[in-house]
């Protein structure tokens, strides 16, 4: 349910503005008839969310497509010209280099770059920030970006690495796939952190863009000899501070969040049918 100001919101005139196909629509409804409360103090901060979210969903199909591998930390790779690859395998901003051309090359010269599966989900919030904020306010958002897993996260974003339980994953929320009894000679498959997107399907670096059944079975695919426990999807979600992110956004933005859809910063095609895909560069 949406809460406004601590009343209940009627979100169906809010909807009805966005056009019939728009991603938008389908978040306000998730959240509507979710059983998890959505708290906000204003619309503006409500349509943010709804925007960053769609913008998330967006930013997984273009990194899925930007050709960036699968690699566990020791075999990492970057581009150089923006990123200092440390021996943890992580990437440091490099000094001087402009966080948001930075995460945009990314997206853009993806076949530079190898990473796992938990820095790719970060990366993918950081390029739907990149374009709710625009370069200015990103650039002064995020002055240092350091990419590795959950371990070196931005406050504003630390809580995408630690799900809380859920009644219900809403478009744009970070997911986890477990695989209990995964063969120990492979731990990559251990699970799989999505990206939720519509129509039921899911965006896993390595895996792809597919339905929790094509990711369950090849995550099943991955288990131990005389395995009895399925690979599941965790009711849990992670989620970034959206009400402090707002709040950056609207101190630095004076008019009001529109309803209808920013141009982006990066412009990306719709969503391709789903697939069944497999892990590489492991």
């Amino acid at each position: 349910m949406v809460y406004l100001n601590g009343e209940q919101f009627d979100t169906a005139p809010l909807i009805n503005a966005y056009p019939a196909n728009a991603i938008e629509r389908t978040i306000l409804a998730q959240m509507t008839q979710s059983g998890d409360a959505f708290r906000f103090k204003s619309k503006d901060a409500l349509q943010f969310e709804v925007n960053l979210r769609a913008k998330t969903a967006e930013a997984a199909q273009a990194l899925n497509r930007s050709g960036m591998d699968f690699t566990v930390f020791h075999e990492s790779r970057c581009n150089e010209t923006y990123w200092v690859r440390k021996d943890n395998g992580g990437f440091l901003l490099r000094e001087g280099a402009s966080p948001a051309a930075a995460i945009r090359d990314i997206f853009q010269n993806g076949r530079k770059y190898g990473t796992e599966c938990a820095t790719a989900m970060v990366i993918v919030f950081y390029g739907a920030l990149l374009n709710v904020y625009g370069d200015t306010l990103f650039n002064r958002t995020f002055p240092s970006i350091y990419l590795m897993n959950w371990n070196r996260m931005d406050p504003l974003l630390q809580s995408v690495g630690i799900p809380k339980d859920v009644q219900s994953l809403i478009i744009g929320d970070r997911g986890y796939f477990n695989n209990p009894d995964v063969n120990p000679q492979t731990p990559e498959w251990q699970g799989e952190n999505v990206i939720v997107l519509p129509g039921g399907l899911y965006y896993g670096h390595g895996i792809g863009i597919a339905t929790a059944e094509n990711i369950i079975a090849a995550l099943n695919g991955n288990r131990k000899d005389g395995a009895q426990r399925t690979a599941y999807l965790m009711d849990a979600a992670g989620r970034p501070n959206y009400n402090e992110l707002y709040r950056q956004y609207a101190a630095f933005t004076p008019s009001p969040q529109p309803t209808a859809r920013r141009s982006a910063a990066l412009n990306w095609p719709p969503f391709p049918a789903p697939r069944r895909g497999a892990r590489s560069g492991v």
